[in-house]
């Protein structure tokens, strides 16, 4: 079996994310979807990969937030139990969960005022 955690050809290899309160993106992501991170000074916070090595993506305070950049798109193994705690987190619902050709999704803005959406598998 290939190694599932080294890049892949023209695949998304890292995603980063716009925190212009990393604390708060931190607290925010690991209530909503239990995220660890890694601390590289003030300025900056990995994503770890969840069960694995490396991270998967980051949080940059100097980055700006806002509508129309990349949509990144999460998986849920339990779709309503990450609806339930994206907003008990502090999240908004943009679109509740809607049903697509093989799955189901939903659309969120996180508490910076990025875009993000899950889905699950029909």
């Amino acid at each position: 079996m290939a190694d599932q955690s080294a890049p892949r050809h023209h695949t998304f290899d890292y995603v980063e994310l716009a925190a212009p309160d990393l604390a708060a993106a931190k607290a925010f992501y690991a209530d909503a979807l239990g995220w660890s991170f890694t601390d590289y000074g003030p300025a900056y916070s990995g994503i770890q990969r969840p069960g694995g090595e490396g991270e998967i993506g980051g949080l940059n305070p100097e980055r700006p937030p806002g509508p129309g950049l990349p949509l990144v798109v999460l998986y849920s193994d339990d779709l309503d139990s990450t609806l339930a705690s994206v907003r008990d987190a502090g999240a908004t619902i943009d679109e509740e969960p809607f049903e697509f050709p093989g799955g189901r999704r939903f659309h969120f803005t996180d508490p910076a005022g990025n875009s993000l959406a899950v889905w699950t598998e029909a």
